[in-house]
Order: C-alpha cells, then sequence, then structure tokens
C-alpha cells in the first residue's frame, strides 16, 4: 500500500514540477588561444531555470593549445526543484547587492 501512495505521490510532484532528468542535444565550442580561454555547453531546445544543473556528456579532456574546436553531443539536465530555485535566486540576489558595496566608499587620503 505504502509503494502504491509513493509511486502516485512521485507521479503527483513530477506532473507539477516536470521530469527531474532529461537528456538533450548540445552543442560545445571550445578554444584555447592567445585571444581566448572557453567553453561554452549550449543545451537545444530547453529552457534553463536557476538552480539548474548542466552535465555534458562525452566531453574531450581539453584540447591543444591555438585551437578551437566545436562539436555535437548530448546534456543531461538536472532539473532544481521549487525550493533550490528559489535559495538559488535569493543567493544570486545576495551576491549582486556585494557589488554595489565596493567603489562607493570614499578613499582616506594620508597627509
Amino acid at each position: 500500500m505504502r509503494k502504491v501512495v509513493a509511486g502516485l505521490w512521485a507521479g503527483l510532484w513530477e506532473g507539477v514540477t516536470g521530469p527531474r532528468t532529461i537528456t538533450v542535444p548540445c552543442t560545445v565550442e571550445i578554444e584555447q588561444s592567445f585571444d581566448s580561454l572557453h567553453a561554452h555547453a549550449v543545451p537545444e531546445g530547453i529552457m534553463l531555470r536557476p538552480g539548474d544543473r548542466v552535465v555534458v556528456n562525452a566531453a574531450p579532456a581539453g584540447i591543444a593549445y591555438g585551437q578551437s574546436t566545436s562539436y555535437e553531443t548530448t546534456a543531461t539536465i538536472y532539473r532544481a526543484g521549487p525550493l533550490t530555485r528559489l535559495w538559488t535566486e535569493i543567493s544570486a540576489f545576495a551576491e549582486l547587492t556585494e557589488l554595489y558595496h565596493c567603489g562607493f566608499e570614499p578613499k582616506e587620503y594620508t597627509a
């Protein structure tokens, strides 16, 4: 009986919040050169929300210096629950307000 109730509850919860993990196609761009050092992973066909985690499947360990590459792979999206999304938004706002604090204090001059 408990398993039936737990299964119904899990199904209802997933119906409200959506599936917890989703695998989607992903474009990965990596560059390592004098001008730039970056790696961008762009999941296709899905809107990321605050607190979601993206794990790129079959990502290369690295590329040689002076190269730039782009390839297609898959990514697994781990959806954040409502409380995690709320916490992420609150903590991001708090970190943003820390930026307001620096640079607006008068300098102390020593004579």
